[in-house]
């Protein structure tokens, strides 16, 4: 690894995704996604991770990956800084497990 990643907060990660200013990554597997998710998370699971598929932040907007408790989200950004994607250095380091934990909702499907 080239150097350390980034973590956002709860709090950051909700005002960002109020916002606009948050763009977010879940990277469990579909049958987790399925399950719940942060509303508004696009899915690019870590099985078939695509640096390329990653959405590129405009002006103002942060691009955040998330896992289930941040072990996954390391390793996708990892294979995105190998890819030459810079930008894809901040996760929400707590997870799902985290964002559940704290009370917030998530929602189910595809």
């Amino acid at each position: 690894m080239s150097g350390p990643f980034n973590d956002i907060s709860l709090e950051e990660l909700k005002a960002g995704l109020a916002t606009g200013a948050v763009l977010l990554v879940d990277v469990r597997e579909a049958d987790e996604y399925a399950a719940g998710h942060i509303a508004g998370a696009i899915f690019n699971p870590l099985s078939k991770f695509d640096p390329s598929q990653l959405p590129v932040a405009g002006d103002g907007q942060k691009l955040v990956i998330y896992c289930r408790s941040g072990r996954r989200s390391v390793s996708a950004m990892e294979q995105a800084r190998l890819m030459g994607r810079r930008d894809a250095n901040t996760h929400f380091g707590g997870g799902i497990l985290a964002w559940v934990n704290a009370g917030e909702p998530v929602v189910g499907g595809m």
